[in-house]
């Protein structure tokens, strides 16, 4: 009897422990959790680089997904950042970021620009979306949420990566949205690694919002060299622009899930051209003054990427504490 009721208090405390580990485990609020999570259907439509750059009326209709989430606050209304993947599409960068923008108190939209086209990934084809149309998806994003009853639509920000990075940091060229925005007006953009190596014609006249550039300076996926000439551009105009740039740092720094450095051997990488729209919707390379191909030599296979903490720390806290200042 005395072993049985032994086994049974043993039983009984293991029970008691285990439950109060699972509580503990599920104790809310956790700050990074959100209150509310939205999945949104996101019509838009798919261009060409040059029907973009020409403004045809010639595209084909998609609709995409967009995740929102909104941040745990007694808050009527909240400022929201819309995100914009990279060539890989939707990774655990993007997931790492909504958390941390979630936690500052700001509500997050992820816009996956791919699945809704069939598409995995662009690494060893860029040519199944231009990174242009990507840009028409983020108006209609910032549509969607200005229109959201708890967003303030006056604190709409646009953070893109890489690829998608084209579309946060040329959107605010004034050129690109009086052809594809609205009345709505993205309250600040926001670049990681982003590649500015293709000039478009009037993206030196942008609407003036604060912007920042963050890049690593061992980036041999996109080259940081044309973002430096581009700020430097912008801020002689009197543009609230900054590039942050950081040492020993790779292409997709803050993906958490990523070694230090990675090869990505079939990665299409243009960071030795230098692109230039001569003519609307024309553009050349500015070397040898040939219409711009993925098979021109200047394209090369090939490049490497990997996460540096403390470049992501740093990062994670100038763009919270930029957000915040808005």
């Amino acid at each position: 009897m005395k072993v049985a009721n032994l086994i049974l208090n043993f039983s009984l405390v293991t029970s008691i422990a285990c439950l109060c580990l699972v509580a503990k485990a599920q104790t809310y609020p956790n700050p990074t959790t959100p209150s509310r999570i939205e999945i949104h259907a996101l019509p838009t439509q798919t261009y060409t680089g040059d029907e973009f750059l020409k403004g045809s009326v010639k595209s084909v209709p998609h609709m995409l997904a967009a995740e929102l989430r909104i941040p745990q606050a007694q808050k009527a209304k909240f400022p929201a950042v819309v995100l914009i993947h990279g060539s890989g599409g939707v990774g655990s960068n993007i997931d790492m970021w909504v958390h941390e923008l979630n936690k500052a108190g700001i509500a997050t939209l992820i816009v996956d620009t791919f699945s809704g086209r069939g598409i995995t990934s662009t690494v060893q084809d860029q040519t199944l979306l231009h990174s242009l149309a990507m840009m028409v998806d983020s108006y209609r994003a910032l549509d969607m949420l200005a229109k959201h009853p708890r967003i303030d639509a006056s604190k709409i920000s646009i953070m893109g990566f890489s690829k998608g990075a084209v579309a946060s940091i040329f959107s605010s060229t004034t050129r690109f949205k009086e052809m594809y925005g609205s009345s709505a007006k993205f309250a600040s953009h926001i670049g990681l690694y982003t590649p500015c190596n293709t000039r478009f014609m009037g993206d030196g006249a942008v609407t003036g919002v604060p912007m920042r550039l963050f890049h690593g300076t061992a980036d041999d996926y996109v080259n940081v060299v044309p973002c430096r000439a581009y700020v430097q551009e912008l801020k002689s105009k009197g543009v609230d622009i900054s590039l942050t740039e950081f040492a020993d740092t790779q292409h997709g720094y803050d993906s958490p899930l990523s070694p230090r450095k990675l090869a990505v051997p079939s990665a299409q990488s243009t960071r030795q051209c230098q692109f230039i729209e001569k003519n609307r919707g024309e553009i050349f390379n500015m070397q040898s003054g040939a219409p711009f191909s993925y098979s021109d030599p200047c394209v090369q296979i090939g490049a490497h990427v990997g996460h540096n903490p403390d470049s992501t720390e740093q990062t994670v806290k100038s763009v919270v504490t930029f957000l915040q200042a808005l």
